[in-house]
C-alpha cells in the first residue's frame, strides 16, 4: 500500500526504521519520511488518482501507513481551491485563489497532519499521546485519537478561546490550560512525555508533516499539475510550508510536475515574527521572540522547533517572509468575508494582508497565479474577533 522505506534525519541524514516508534533523531533534529519514489512512479500515475475518493488518502502510496486497516479518517483533505475574483480584482490579480482548509474535519488544516500521525500511531501500537496547542491541533488530535482509541492529554494557553477546550473535552481528551504561551504549554506536556506518553508536537514526530504535504499534492492536481507561482502561508510551527516543499520535490521525482516550484511566502504577525526576522537577516535559524502577542493565535509561536527547515524552504524557493500588523489582519478578515463569502481564521486573513504588502514591495506580479491558504474557520475565533 505504501512506498515508505525509512525515516531520515533532516540534519545529519541518519536513517531509522519505519516500523518502530521514533520522535527525533539522536542529534535532536526532526525526522522526515522517505519513499521509494522510483517504485511509486512505476506503479502509480497521475491519471490513476482520478477515480479515488476526494480525501488525502487518495495519495496513500505516498503516505506512511502500511496497512489500510490502520487508517483513521474523518474525510480530511481535498478541500476546495476557490478563485478569489473580487479580492483579486481589487488588487489587480486575475488569478488569485484561496485554498480553504476550514472545510476539513475539526474545521482546520490540522486535521490533515493529525489524521496521518494518529493513523501511524495506531499502526505502531501507541496508546496515549500529548501535544501543546494554540487550539486547532489539540482539537484535531482529540478527534482522531478518539476514533483510534488513543488516550490524549493536551495543554493550551489560558487565553485560547473556550470553544477549543470544550471541543477537546467533548472528544474525551484531558485538557489543561496554562498561563502564558504555547511554549509554556509545551513544558506541561513534557511531564507527560517523561511518563511515557507519545509526543505529537509539531515536527517532534515524523508524520504530521506527511499529512500536511498533501496540500501540495492537491494544489498540483487541482491546478492541472501546473504549480502556482506563489504560495502565501500563515506560519507558526511551519509544518505546512515544510510539508508542501517536500511534496513538490517528491512530485518532481515522480515526474508529475516540472522543475519550476512556487515561491513560498511565510506570513507572520508583527507581534510575533521570528521567521521574518531571521529571513531578513539571512540566518539559518531564528531567535526566540520575546513577549509574543497576536490575535492570530495559531501563529503566536515564539520559536518554531523546525525553524531551520522553514527557512530552508523559503531560501530554496526564492520566496520571502513578511510581517503584518494586527489592524491589517482584522481588516483582511472582513474583506475576505465580505468579498468572497469565506469566514477565515485570523491566520488565514493574515495571508491576504501579506499579499497586499508583497504587492506594495513589488515582490509579486498581478499576472502570477497566487494561492492564499485559509488554515481554519473564523467561527472558532468569535471570542477573539468580537473585540475588534
Amino acid at each position: 500500500m505504501s512506498f515508505f522505506i525509512h525515516l531520515e534525519c533532516s540534519q545529519c541524514g541518519k536513517n531509522y526504521s519505519p516500523r518502530e516508534i521514533h520522535n527525533l533523531c539522536t542529534c535532536g533534529s526532526s525526522l522526515l519520511a522517505i519513499y521509494d519514489l522510483a517504485g511509486a512512479a512505476r506503479s502509480l500515475s497521475r491519471e490513476a488518482l482520478a477515480g479515488r475518493p476526494p480525501n488525502l488518502w487518495r495519495y496513500r502510496e505516498l503516505l506512511p501507513v502500511f496497512n489500510e486497516e490502520n487508517i483513521i479518517t474523518l474525510g480530511e483533505g481535498f478541500t476546495p481551491l476557490m478563485k478569489a475574483e473580487e479580492l483579486g480584482s481589487s488588487l489587480g490579480f486575475r488569478r488569485l485563489y484561496i485554498k480553504d482548509e476550514s472545510l476539513n474535519p475539526t474545521a482546520s488544516f490540522k486535521a490533515r497532519g493529525l489524521a496521518v500521525a494518529v493513523s501511524k500511531a495506531k499502526e505502531l501500537g501507541i496508546e496515549k499521546g500529548t501535544l501543546p496547542s494554540a487550539g486547532n491541533a489539540a482539537g484535531a488530535l482529540a478527534a482522531y485519537a478518539a476514533r483510534a482509541g488513543i488516550k490524549t492529554f493536551v495543554a493550551m494557553p489560558a487565553d485560547t478561546p473556550e470553544v477549543f477546550s470544550f471541543e477537546c473535552r467533548a472528544y474525551g481528551a484531558e485538557v489543561k490550560l496554562v498561563e502564558g504561551l504555547i511554549s509554556d504549554a509545551g513544558r506541561l506536556c513534557r511531564e507527560k512525555i517523561e511518563q511515557g506518553w507519545f509526543d505529537f508536537s509539531t515536527l517532534k514526530e515524523p508524520y504530521r508533516a506527511e499529512g500536511k504535504k498533501t496540500m501540495g499534492y492537491e494544489l498540483a492536481e487541482q491546478m492541472g499539475w501546473e504549480l502556482p507561482e506563489v504560495i502565501i502561508y500563515p506560519t507558526g510551527g511551519g509544518t505546512g510550508i515544510i510539508g508542501m516543499w517536500k511534496a513538490f520535490a517528491e512530485m518532481e521525482e515522480l515526474g508529475w510536475v516540472g522543475k519550476r516550484k512556487p515561491r513560498m511566502v511565510a506570513v507572520q504577525s508583527e507581534g510575533c515574527a521570528p521567521i521574518v526576522k531571521a529571513f531578513q537577516s539571512h540566518e539559518e535559524v531564528s531567535e526566540v521572540w520575546k513577549e509574543a502577542c497576536t490575535l492570530a493565535l495559531g501563529i503566536r509561536v515564539p520559536h518554531a522547533f523546525a525553524d531551520r527547515l522553514i527557512l530552508k524552504a523559503l531560501y530554496e524557493s526564492q520566496g520571502t517572509a513578511v510581517a503584518v500588523s494586527e489592524e491589517e489582519i482584522v481588516r483582511s478578515f472582513y474583506e475576505i468575508s465580505q468579498k468572497e463569502g469565506i469566514l477565515p481564521a485570523p491566520e488565514g486573513a493574515a495571508t491576504w494582508a501579506g499579499l497586499k504588502r508583497l504587492r506594495e514591495m513589488k515582490l509579486v506580479d498581478p499576472d502570477e497565479r497566487v494561492v492564499l491558504f485559509n488554515t481554519g474557520s473564523g467561527l472558532k475565533y468569535v471570542e477573539v474577533m468580537r473585540n475588534f
